[in-house]
Order: structure tokens, then sequence, then C-alpha cells
């Protein structure tokens, strides 16, 4: 059975800390920043027809909306594709035209997750996992770390 972290006493710590003084709590989220640096989708239909991206991604890119978004495979060296992005009126963002090529290339597929984080500068640096949540590896001139069985 696990022990829990009491003090002498039998009492949990609480909220206050050890010393039962001040709360270090951060502050809500309603007086933070929104800050959207990571996100994913699910391939659900067609991989290769544009693809919504998070509606607050596209909050937190209002009023800098780009006409464009380059992607970069993660360990798949520099290439950065180039995807036109739309916006519908209604604050949705969607990856339109270059997606196919990218989807392609990197084997999106139905069930497959893609997970993207924004690097700035209409960058998103993106990687693929598949439907059994495992990721998928591109062709680069690195070598793929291989496991080793120990006996």
């Amino acid at each position: 059975m696990a022990s829990t972290s009491r003090t002498p006493t039998g009492r949990g710590r609480g909220r206050g800390g050890r010393d039962g003084g001040s709360s270090s709590l951060p502050p809500p989220p309603s007086t933070l920043p929104l800050i959207i640096e990571e996100f994913f989708i699910v391939v659900y239909e067609d991989p290769l027809v544009k693809k919504a991206l998070p509606k607050k991604f596209a909050d937190y890119l209002d009023g800098q909306e780009p006409t464009k978004v380059y992607l970069r495979a993660t360990d798949c060296g520099p290439r950065l594709w180039t995807v036109d992005v739309l916006f519908d009126g209604q604050a949705r963002m969607y990856l339109d035209k270059g997606w196919e090529n990218f989807s392609i290339a990197h084997g999106v597929d139905f069930g497959c997750f893609v997970h993207f984080k924004y690097e700035g500068d209409d960058v998103l640096k993106v990687k693929v996992f598949d439907g059994t949540m495992c990721r998928k590896y591109y062709y680069s001139t690195t070598k793929i770390p291989t496991m080793k069985a120990t006996t």
C-alpha cells in the first residue's frame, strides 16, 4: 500500500503548504494570457482534404491570421512545406492547399493523430502518430535510434 504525505499529527498539508501560510496556487485561468503552443488533430475523415485546426488556436492568432503556414516534420530535416490557410468567417481555421502533399509524404491516414507545435513566424512543427498510437518516422539523413534488447 502506498504511503501518503502527512505531517506528524496525521493530517495532510492541505492547500496552504508546509507552514499553513498563503497558497502558492497559480492565478485563475481567466487572468492568464492565452498561449496556445501545442495541439493535435485526429484524422476521422479523408486525410487528403482540408483539415480544421482547433478553434482556440485560431482565436490565439486573432488579428494575425496568416494566409500560409509552414509545416516542418520533426526529425525530417529543415524542409518546410507551404500550406495555404483558410478562415471561414466563424473563427475556424483550416489547412488547405499543400496539406494533401504533406499528408501523402508523411503517411497521414484515417485514425492518425497529428501533433502540432507552433514555433512562431507561421511555422508549425509536426509529428504524426498512427492508429496504434506509435509515432511514424520518415526518411532523413540522420539515423533513427534503435532499441536494444536487454538480457
